[in-house]
């Protein structure tokens, strides 16, 4: 009775688990994302049967692990968990053991997995991946913009993640720039921030106009409204106050107008030199000072009169002293002159001269007026500040004159002309920069013609040179109030060394429908500048001294040549006899430099620990410059190939490599999977399961390590066979990881037949024969025929599948004998005659059946004389090509010259041999059929 309490008791308990089993959901979310800072739940939900009363704590097991390291355990009702989670285990017996983040932050992303069991039966697995949503924070510096000048505002995006964040600007309610992607730059706190930027000029309408920066990122949209500060620029003009003496002090006055905002400041310049501020008081010989002011009366002041006062106030003084005096006395004025009747007279006369002059005058001046009205004022090239490799430059032209609307206006490279490559053809990468001149031809009313080339034409390609440039135009404007107006054409270009290089930018000004050119400006040489790539400092021990260590960096892609490498040692910049440039710099084919450095220093300094050694290199296309810094001693290390344990076919197997004499300690494997194919492998997989024994300590500066990894012969090795497996190893010493390959393909040794078969025809050809049965990979075969010495023949070999299912190789070579060069016979020449191919499979099965045609030798009066072997080799390069074509089954026939024996009247005998060498053979197998002597003496 009490035992089948107790069986039903079990039965029941079974009964239970199987429920369990059958009734649990699976609970897998795809993602939680949790901004900074906040609490994040990741949920892990059981469902319990509802006819479960009770649910005992202590059988329930329940663990959280992040990326293979546990977070939170639940064991035998003990709870543990990190710091920076929490877990309510009340509400395990209802199924919830959902796991909360606290305080989430980027060090916290990443795979989460729930597993829970009851009773060592596991019933819940589930994994979710965590990750940090950081919306940006937008700022637009406040700032300037010039009027009508090319202004860039800018638009920040800070605080950030994950990348990218898409800028688009706004203005008065339409999109100006649409919306692009910026991936950002990584900032020291773990998140991005990027800079979008819009490029305009400036306007009138603009002023008081709301314009905004628009950013959405992570499906959620942010916008900035702000209005621009716009700078009106002023006009100038610099006056003098008259003076009746060359010998004193003359006073200027600096009218500035139409200017805006408020704020402005007047500095004075002779000659390029700024001017010091006037003082406001002199010293008189007695000691006392002495000191001028002015004041200006507007016209109402001045015609108002009355009088004047000057009031110094200083220090103590309750009354002011002041000097006064009427204005009448001050600034006199004329009364109206009262003419005689002979002035009168005098005046007459010489206004009829003044006409008649005039008529004269008018008469001769008539035919040049247009000429004068053409006359213009062209400025030199202005140069941008700085020319820098893959970024935009301008070049400037300024033209004055009263007729600019009809000036056009050609640019040249030298003297090749630039076309507007930014106008067709803008979807491919690059641009043909030289074609025909482009001319931008200005009409009246603020019209513009642009190039008398057509902007749908194909831009054609020019000496191979290829390049970006785009052409800018502005007015005309009316630089003042004479008629005379502005015209500024101006050239975007992309410098390229392969271009720009030492050239000069040309500028032709002339009249719309004239030949004639009316100005021409020629730029100076301009440096191009393009920044060093600077690598890491990479140490190594020296090969003559072992106790010095050797320190070297190298710079690359940097134009021009010049570059300067500072080493520094714990705040010391070390000498110049202990650093030194290790290669001068050289160009490559696209005109960049490169160069490295080196400094040395003993061991012991730098395995001290706290060393710290860095260099510090300048040039002239950096702002600031680039540093890199190292600590300690490293050394790279040497990975062996990978090498497969012995074990049956079904039984798993090991793979492993050995990694020695690196420095320091810390290394990284990573084993991957390779897809099948030989010319196109690609990473498919990283294979988890790899171990590695070490590191093992081999000298006071050297480790030692072997990673392993163990596979199964039965799935995963027929998944992998055709593939391969790579083994990586990451140093901290190393740019580029190390890799090992494996490949898992079967070796099996082909079946091969003990002698050669040979078949004579009726014209002395000898066909040999050899056939393999199965094997892989493919067998090399080489055949050899001779007497005392062999040489290289030339054989024909086929591939087919057998009756048995297996794969067979026929290999077949074709020669003929000779002691002597004879002339052609009869046959030969028929031969010839006839054609030149022997078919394969006739020769073999009957060499002396009808219609069986034979390849001879091509020989001509000029290779009479020529050696055998060497007239076999000819042949061969001469003829394979064409046999080739003619025929894929036909079978080259060889010649061996035998000289005769060591008797006078004794042929050599003739010997074939093949080498057949394959990887699953350790030595390379020979068959070698020889002549018989019967046969060797019947033929003499």
């Amino acid at each position: 009775m009490i035992r089948s309490k107790t069986s039903l008791a079990m039965r029941c308990k079974v009964l239970i688990y199987v429920v369990l089993l059958t009734l649990i959901k699976h609970v897998s979310p795809s993602g939680i994302q949790a901004s900074p800072n906040s609490n994040a739940t990741l949920p892990c939900n059981v469902t319990i049967p509802p006819y479960l009363d009770k649910i005992d704590k202590s059988l329930i097991k329940a663990g959280w692990t992040k990326n293979g390291s546990d977070i939170a355990s639940f064991t035998q009702a003990v709870t543990q968990i990190k710091e920076g989670f929490s877990w309510d285990t009340g509400d395990f017996v209802n199924g919830d053991f959902s796991l909360t983040i606290l305080r989430a932050s980027l060090e916290l992303q990443g795979m989460y997995e729930c597993t829970i069991s009851y009773n060592s039966t596991m019933l819940h697995f589930s994994n979710t991946t965590f990750s940090i949503l950081a919306f940006p924070t937008l700022s637009v510096p406040q700032q300037w913009v010039v009027l009508e000048t090319e202004s860039q505002l800018k638009c920040s995006a800070d605080s950030f993640y994950p990348p990218p964040v898409s800028f688009s600007w706004i203005r008065d309610g339409q999109v100006i720039q649409p919306s692009y992607n910026v991936e950002g730059e990584l900032t020291p706190d773990g998140y991005y921030m990027a800079i979008g930027n819009l490029t305009f000029f400036p306007s009138r309408e603009d002023q008081n106009v709301t314009f905004g920066c628009h950013v959405s990122h992570g499906g959620s949209y942010q916008e900035l409204d702000f209005q621009l500060n716009i700078t009106y620029l002023p006009s100038v003009k610099l006056s003098a106050v008259p003076s009746k003496s060359d010998n004193i002090p003359l006073t200027l006055y600096c009218d500035v107008e139409s200017f805006y905002p408020e704020e402005v400041s007047v500095s004075w310049l002779q000659n390029g030199t700024v001017l010091p501020e006037p003082p406001t008081t002199d010293q008189n010989p007695d000691g006392t000072l002495r000191t001028r002011r002015y004041y200006t009366l507007s016209a109402e002041q001045r015609e108002q009169g009355g009088k004047m006062e000057c009031a110094v106030n200083q220090p103590g003084v309750v009354h002011p002293v002041s000097g006064s005096a009427f204005l009448e006395i001050l600034d006199p004025r004329d009364e109206a002159p009262v003419l005689t009747k002979s002035a009168k007279a005098s005046v007459a006369m010489m206004s009829i001269s003044i006409v008649l002059v005039f008529l004269l005058c008018f008469g001769f001046s008539w035919r040049r007026r247009d000429e004068k009205q053409k006359s213009l004022t062209v400025s030199g090239i202005i140069l941008p500040p700085r020319v820098t490799v893959g970024q935009k430059g301008r070049v400037t032209v300024s033209i004055e004159g009263r007729r600019v609307d009809r000036v056009q206006a050609a640019w040249f490279l030298n003297d090749t002309p630039i076309s507007d490559t930014s106008v067709t053809e803008t979807s491919k990468s690059n641009f043909n920069c030289l074609y025909n001149p482009l001319t931008t031809i200005h009409l009246p009313y603020g019209l513009t013609l642009t190039s008398p080339v057509s902007e749908k034409g194909r831009l054609l390609p020019s000496r191979d040179e290829m390049g970006y440039y785009k052409l800018h135009t502005q007015g005309p404007l009316h630089s003042s109030g004479n008629g005379i107006q502005q015209l500024i054409s101006s050239l975007t270009f992309i410098p390229q060394i392969s271009i720009h290089k030492g050239a000069v930018f040309k500028c032709q000004v002339s009249y719309m429908g004239k030949d004639k050119i009316v100005a021409e400006r020629v730029s100076e040489k301009f440096t191009i500048l393009s920044a060093p790539e600077v690598s890491e400092i990479q140490l190594a021990e020296t090969q003559n001294d072992s106790d010095v260590i050797s320190m070297t960096v190298r710079a690359s892609h940097f134009h021009p040549d010049v570059i300067t490498f500072r080493w520094f040692c714990e705040g010391s910049e070390l000498s110049p006899v202990a650093s030194q440039a290790s290669s001068s710099p050289r160009p490559n084919s696209e005109g960049f430099f490169s160069a490295s450095s080196q400094c040395k220093l003993p061991r012991s300094e730098l395995e001290r620990g706290g060393t710290k050694v860095w260099v510090s290199v300048h040039h002239i296309a950096l702002k600031q410059p680039v540093t890199r810094e190292t600590r300690g001693f490293m050394k790279s290390p040497c990975v062996s190939e990978i090498i497969r344990s012995t074990s049956t076919p079904d039984q798993p197997f090991m793979l492993g490599c050995e990694i020695t004499d690196f420095y320091p300690p810390n290394i990284s494997v990573t084993w991957l999977r390779l897809r099948q194919g030989e010319r196109d492998d690609r990473e498919d997989e990283v294979i988890e399961g790899g171990e590695m024994w070490g590191p093992m300590q081999t000298h006071p500066r050297l480790y030692r390590a072997t990673a392993s990894l163990k596979r199964r012969a039965t799935n995963e090795g027929k998944e992998e066979r055709g593939g391969g497996i790579t083994c990586r190893v990451e140093h901290c010493s190393l740019t580029e990881p190390i890799e090992r390959h494996w490949r898992n393909v079967d070796i099996v040794a082909p079946s091969i037949p003990p002698s050669i078969s040979v078949c004579w025809s009726s014209e002395g050809v000898g066909v040999f024969s050899l056939l393999l049965k199965g094997g892989h990979p493919k067998v090399k075969l080489v055949w050899a025929a001779g007497g005392a010495t062999l040489s290289p023949l030339v054989s024909n070999e086929t591939e087919e599948i057998g009756d048995d299912g297996q794969r067979e190789m026929k290999s077949l070579c074709a020669l003929e004998r000779s002691t002597s060069l004879p002339s052609p016979t009869n046959k030969q020449l028929e031969r010839r005659k006839n054609g030149h191919a022997i078919k394969t499979k006739n020769a073999v099965t009957d060499p002396d059946a009808e219609g069986i045609e034979y390849i001879d030798e091509k020989v001509d009066g000029e290779n009479n004389n020529i050696d055998r072997d060497e007239e076999t080799k000819s042949d061969l390069d001469e003829d394979s090509d064409k046999e080739t074509d003619e025929d894929q089954g036909a079978l080259q026939i060889n010649r061996v010259n035998l000289r005769n024996g060591p008797r006078e009247n004794e042929s050599a005998r003739l010997r074939v041999c093949v080498e057949i060498t394959h990887p699953a053979l350790k030595l390379p197998v020979y068959r070698t059929w020889t002549e018989p002597i019967e046969e060797n003496s019947s033929s003499a």
